[in-house]
C-alpha cells in the first residue's frame, strides 16, 4: 500500500487543486463537477492509490470540497 509520506503528499496536492478549481457553485454545475472528479481520479492514479478504493476516495474528496466551498462562502459573507 501507500506510505504515509506519499499519502501526505497526495493530500497536499489534492487540497491545492481543489482550492484552485472549486468555484462558489461548482457542485451545482454538472460539467464542472465532472471535471473536478476527473482531476481527483487522475491524481489518485498518479500517486498509486489502490484502484479498488478510488471510487470511495473520489466521492469523499468531492464531498469535502463541497463542505470546504460552502464554508469559504459563509466566511467571506461575514
Amino acid at each position: 500500500m501507500m506510505g504515509q509520506d506519499q499519502l501526505r503528499e497526495l493530500a497536499i496536492v489534492l487540497v491545492a487543486r481543489v482550492r484552485k478549481n472549486a468555484s462558489i457553485d461548482w457542485n451545482l454545475k454538472e460539467s464542472v463537477r465532472a471535471r473536478m472528479k476527473v482531476m481527483v481520479k487522475r491524481l489518485l492514479r498518479q500517486y498509486g492509490y489502490p484502484p479498488d478504493m478510488q471510487a470511495l476516495a473520489i466521492e469523499l474528496v468531492l464531498e469535502q470540497a463541497k463542505v470546504f466551498t460552502e464554508f469559504e462562502v459563509e466566511t467571506n459573507r461575514s
